[in-house]
């Protein structure tokens, strides 16, 4: 690795830079064309002909934290390759590249890239598109429906509407299946089929209850198939007089050793799985064949008279128009027949296992939905030409001669044509064909043993593709531990990452409802959770093609953005017309599992299309609002708040968050001062830091920082560029400064500088003072040193003690941040002396002042001189939020003597037209007197090494000290202004008369005009106006109408 001396002299390793690719630099001689030779590196040489650290777009730089398909490089830095000819070689930054991993959980996520070989040394199972997509999903799909009820759907509806049924689910899931082949190849698809390509797209909340829901559906669909092929066992068993006990407990015993011998076969592996499923296969396509040939073979008189005949066109026309009976209706034989065409996503929940996911899911699943669709629409076409809709199955209705036979307006004509007479069928129920007898696929095939096979390879195929599903689902669900406490499911084992774990949640899950027996009840409510599945894969497609990201790239490019949306809608509409009550229950378990996930805010960052339109809304929105002129009604507080870091003055950022709440703009703010390249480091590293800080303790603040060389340069910049449009800040919030006395002329001068800067541009003004000062950066940075020494210590603990014990030491508590923790500075050496402690105690219990809900009291505001009304506006905000609801507003105004009534009224009908309720007014008529002697007294001790003196020098040494330093107080000064410095401690005294015991005071802030008044002057009316008071606002506003009393 490449070496650089960091700034504290030490060496330190840059991990910006891998070692295959730059170390060692050697250099070899090159001939160039024009006889000169130059030192090159071998490495860039045959690319660039010169040395250089840039690096060459590889593969490898794109990969993420903890590929398993290749090894991640991580490129240069822009800092590294900005800095290095700048400091001849010796680069001097600090790492800038850290692997953070995906997953949730704080590992890095598996990165299956399908460009990477796979290495079979390892073992690890991986399908194509024909083994582990196409022949799952034909599998899926082809159910039993295709055996026992296609027949009779098409009795009802006719081959007319039959075929619209069968189309308009084909067109269902080709639209599911077109959305799906473009949100799997946007990129890199692992495993979790649905939840992950859902999860992804629109981000955990959708992604994790729809998860959750598409997994349990799947566990439930085990029981649903292998419940149809224990009926169809037991039926057999009846017709042999070979029941066991009874026909309910017969399918409990079949079906749980049915579940068994299926969870040992998924178990084995994918590979055997996999076997299993061919066979299966082959046996499935042996019976569809096999109904096909039979409509071949010449029928027999017995099959005749059950209503079987060869081809013949008058069957088939008359088997064309519907025919509903017994309250069907098209919308019911759809709903009956739409869940035969939900196995769609058979090899999408597998995507793990795949070779290539992205080539694999789009091919497999469309050709899929092709073949099912044709040989559904091939075999019930078939059937509908040879099989009349009733039948009794008597050889006795056979009619010999049927020279002069008239079947005009006979309900069986076709039949009566061909010779039967089964007109008795429309007085009473017959026992045969399409409409009575489910066994029609079997009389009509060649083979009729062959049709029961193929039904119990059709559920077994289906059974053993939804437990292998469901856990693989299940398990990239808790991997990304969404749901805490199902984690423990995220466990593989084995070469294939085998969710065991899952097997036997899924196993359990089947066992159980296969003993309830009868799930009629339940069927349709997991056809819905299908259902919203495919709603949501649709409505993905349809999102991140809305979002129009830069991201949002599928390399499929056969969909449209609209046909997703109408595929969604779709969905959901099919959803009500299978049932409408079991698709509000799917509904509600979505919704609350939804708003779980949101309230619980898992830690993971998928680059959802959320996001994306989010952004895209925010963009807009602000873009609208920059069209549009402010308008007084409308005037809400932006605040940009010189709090430091987040988490530095806390009582000031809470009380600006009280202002804006969810309603308006907080700007947390910093400055960092100092030479750029380190200021700009420091400030890198904290960006990200105090925003999460800001998120985690739900302060609906933005963090701003910003280098500069001078504190009141960069505040001057934040004044000056924050915000966006009309959402910028109006109002300057900021601590005083309680140090001006000791801190210097510069820091005295830069401080009110800032003030100046604000009136300037028109920013409203409010400064927070507090007896016990703001600041507890340094009790923060002491409470991050004791939780880093606890972490360290408890490091060593766990090492010297057998077992991984826990330790019981000092520091097992520090882990939280208490009360103990935060007062009590601590150092390796030792505690810090005890005023130091209880100071710090007393400053961290007034930062928290504002945070908790306000005692029963007051705010006192001194509404002084008219600034447009942000000093009563901002009081009125505070009295709506709730911590603030017990204090009432107090209103103190100036007034001259012998008219204080007059005023009063005034004020209260100023306050009437704001709609402003405040009962309690109070005008002071005695402002303009003397302050007392003792308090002059206390102002001339606070200002006296600021001034000076002419008395004790002559003229040109007293101009000489001017000039030197131009920021002292001169006696002329003082005699100009002595009315107004009068005032701020007169008002003082007021203060102290009136206020001593409100929550908070609120006064109108007096301005220094510039040039005129002197910086420490300024900052001594300010000092002496708020002093030893309960916690005290000062407030300019910019003089513009904030307030207003038109509608």
């Amino acid at each position: 690795m490449e070496r650089f001396k960091s700034n504290g002299g030490g060496e330190h390793v840059n991990a910006a830079y891998d070692p295959t690719l730059d170390e060692p630099p050697v250099y070899e001689d090159t001939n160039l064309s024009n006889g000169d030779n130059r030192m090159v590196r071998p490495s860039v040489v045959s690319a660039f002909g010169h040395d250089t650290l840039d690096r060459l777009p590889h593969i490898d730089f794109y990969r993420n934290a903890g590929s398993v398909s290749g090894h991640r490089a991580v490129r240069p830095s822009l800092q590294e390759l900005h800095e290095v000819f700048q400091k001849n070689g010796a680069i001097s930054v600090p790492d800038t590249v850290e692997d953070d991993g995906e997953g949730s959980d704080g590992t890095p996520s598996d990165d299956v890239e399908s460009a990477a070989p796979i290495d079979s040394n390892k073992g690890v199972v991986k399908f194509g598109w024909i083994r582990g997509v196409l022949v799952r999903c034909m599998l899926n799909i082809w159910g039993v429906m295709l055996f026992i009820r296609l027949s009779w759907i098409f009795g009802q509806a006719g081959w007319g509407l039959g075929i619209v049924v069968i189309a308009l689910s084909c067109v269902v899931t080709t639209i599911t299946g077109l959305s799906m082949s473009a949100i799997c190849t946007n990129g890199v698809v692992r495993g979790g089929g649905a939840y992950y390509l859902i999860s992804r797209s629109l981000g955990p909340e959708f992604g994790g209850s729809i998860g959750l829901i598409f997994a349990f559906a799947n566990a439930v669909a085990v029981a649903m198939y292998v419940v149809g092929f224990a009926e169809t066992v037991v039926e057999l068993l009846q017709d042999h007089d070979a029941i066991m006990v009874d026909a309910l407990n017969d399918v409990r015993i079949i079906g749980c050793i049915t579940v068994v011998l299926l969870l040992a076969i998924s178990v084995a592996g994918m590979e055997w799985e996999a076997k299993a499923q061919i066979v299966l296969l082959v046996i499935l396509l042996v019976a569809i064949v096999n109904v096909f040939v039979g409509t071949f073979i010449p029928v027999t008189s017995d099959k005749k008279s059950k209503g079987i005949f060869n081809y013949d066109s008058k069957i088939f026309l008359e088997n064309f128009p519907p025919d509903f009976r017994e309250g069907e209706s098209f919308f019911s034989v759809f709903a009956i027949f739409f869940p035969a065409a939900t196995g769609i996503l058979a090899g999408a929940n597998i995507s793990g296992d795949l070779r290539d996911p992205q080539a694999a899911i789009p091919k497999g699943t469309l050709l899929a939905i092709l073949i099912t669709g044709v040989t559904y629409l091939g075999v019930a076409l078939c059937v509908s030409a040879t099989v009349v809709r009733d039948a009794t199955g008597r050889l006795s209705d056979f009619i010999n001669d049927t020279t002069g036979l008239d079947c005009t307006g006979s309900s069986a004509q076709a039949a009566c044509e061909l010779g039967y007479n089964f007109s008795s069928c429309a007085v009473q129920k017959c026992d045969f064909g399409l409409m009575n007898n489910n066994q029609v696929m079997t009389l009509v095939s060649g083979f009729g043993p062959l049709i029961i096979a193929g039904t119990f390879s059709a559920t077994l195929s289906s059974a053993l593709a939804s437990l292998v599903s469901a856990p693989k689902v299940f398990q990239a669900l808790c991997k990304d531990n969404i749901y805490k406490v199902l984690h423990f499911f995220a466990k593989g084992h084995g070469k294939n990452n085998e969710p065991i774990r899952g097997y036997v949640l899924t196993f359990i899950i089947s066992v159980a409802f296969i003993l309830i027996g009868n799930l009629n009840t339940i069927a349709p409510i997991i056809s819905n959770f299908f259902l919203a599945s495919y709603a949501l894969i649709n409505f993905s497609c349809f999102h991140a093609s809305y979002a129009k990201s830069p991201g949002w790239r599928p390399a499929y490019k056969y969909y449209n953005m609209w046909l997703s949306l109408l595929g969604a809608v779709l969905c959901c509409i099919v959803m009500f017309v299978i049932n409408w009550w079991a698709a509000l229950i799917t509904y509600a378990i979505e919704i609350i599992l939804y708003i779980y996930v949101i309230v619980k805010k898992p830690d993971v960052n998928w680059g959802s299309s959320k996001q994306a339109v989010t952004f895209v809304s925010a963009v807009s929105n602000a873009l609208s609002l920059s069209g549009v002129e402010d308008h007084v009604k409308n005037f809400r507080p932006q605040i940009l708040a010189l709090t430091g870091s987040a988490r530095a003055r806390p009582a000031l950022l809470d009380l600006a968050h009280s202002f804006t709440k969810n309603y308006g703009l907080c700007i947390t703010s910093e400055v960092f001062v100092g030479p750029r390249s380190e200021a700009r480091e420091e400030m890198n590293a904290g960006m990200e830091k105090n925003q999460l800080w800001l998120r985690t303790t739900k302060r609906k603040a933005f963090y701003a920082a910003v280098a500069c060389e001078d504190f009141r340069e960069g505040t001057e910049t934040l004044l000056q560029a924050s915000g966006l449009g009309r959402m910028k800040p109006n109002t300057l919030m900021i601590g005083f400064k309680r140090n001006w006395k000791t801190a210097g002329a510069e820091a005295v001068q830069n401080y009110v500088g800032i003030l100046h800067d604000a009136f300037d541009f028109e920013y409203g003004t409010v400064m927070l003072r507090m007896n016990q000062g703001l600041d507890v950066s340094h009790i923060v940075e002491a409470e991050e040193e004791m939780l880093r020494a606890a972490k360290e210590q408890q490091e060593l603990e766990n090492e010297m003690m057998p077992n991984g014990g826990k330790a019981r030491g000092l520091f097992r508590k520090s882990r939280k941040s208490s009360q103990q923790v935060l007062t009590t500075r601590v150092s390796v050496c030792g505690p810090p002396p005890p005023q130091v402690a209880k100071m710090n105690e007393k400053l961290v219990e007034a930062s928290a002042q504002f945070k908790t809900k306000q005692p029963k009291g007051t705010i006192d505001v001194w509404w002084l001189f008219d600034d447009g009304g942000l000093t009563l506006l901002l009081p009125y905000i505070l009295t709506t939020r709730k911590k603030w609801k017990d204090s009432k507003l107090r209103i103190f105004i100036a007034g001259q003597p012998g008219r204080s009534e007059l005023d009063k009224e005034e004020m209260k009908s100023l306050l009437k037209k704001f709609r402003i309720k405040c009962n309690d007014i109070n005008v002071i008529d005695d402002i303009h007197i003397q302050p007392r002697s003792d308090s002059v007294k206390k102002l001339e001790d606070m200002i006296e090494p600021f001034r000076l003196r002419k008395d004790s020098r002559d003229s040109s040494q007293a101009e000489a000290v001017r000039k030197e330093q131009p920021w002292k107080i001169t006696d002329e000064e003082l005699s100009t202004f002595e009315e107004k410095t009068n005032l701020q401690v007169r008002l003082n005294e007021l203060l102290q008369e009136h206020s001593k015991s409100a929550n908070l005071i609120i006064v109108s802030m007096p301005i220094a005009r510039k040039e005129s008044i002197s910086d420490f002057l300024y900052m001594a009316w300010l000092d002496v106006l708020t002093k030893d008071l309960p916690p005290t606002l000062l407030i300019r506003g910019n003089h513009k109408s904030v307030l207003t009393f038109y509608s």
